[in-house]
């Protein structure tokens, strides 16, 4: 396992948000399941990856499977959220210097998304 991924593990593991700081490119670009349009910038996938730690980040969230390349991966986790099962994935490339410039996250099933998005709106109300 590379060290980008290593220190990702760690980040959920610990919820140890201050190695986003160094793990995050400047101009990092982080596509959610639920918003639109992509999310720029360090600042602003910080935030939206801070508020997944505190909604998805419980006893039962695992990453089930793992696809890694030479400068990306695909990690699939199961996680249950209120009594709903979440199945999903977290898409992530990083830069020769080891740091995240895209990160895109799918989940399914439709009930999990609209839960997701609920609780995830409410998290970054507060944060």
């Amino acid at each position: 396992m590379n060290e980008t991924l290593r220190t990702w593990h760690r980040v959920v593991k610990e919820k140890d948000i201050a190695a986003l700081d160094g793990l995050l490119a400047d101009d990092v670009v982080f596509h959610s399941p639920v918003v639109h349009s992509p999310q720029e910038g360090k600042a602003l996938t910080k935030l939206y990856l801070s508020a997944a730690a505190m909604v998805l980040a419980n006893d039962t969230f695992t990453y089930v499977r793992e696809v890694v390349g030479e400068s990306d991966a695909m990690l699939e986790f199961t996680v249950e959220v209120q009594g709903v099962h979440v199945n999903g994935v977290d898409m992530i490339r990083w830069n020769a210097d080891g740091q995240i410039v895209d990160f895109k996250v799918m989940v399914r099933p439709l009930k999990a998304i609209n839960l997701l998005h609920g609780l995830m709106r409410q998290m970054l109300d507060q944060m």
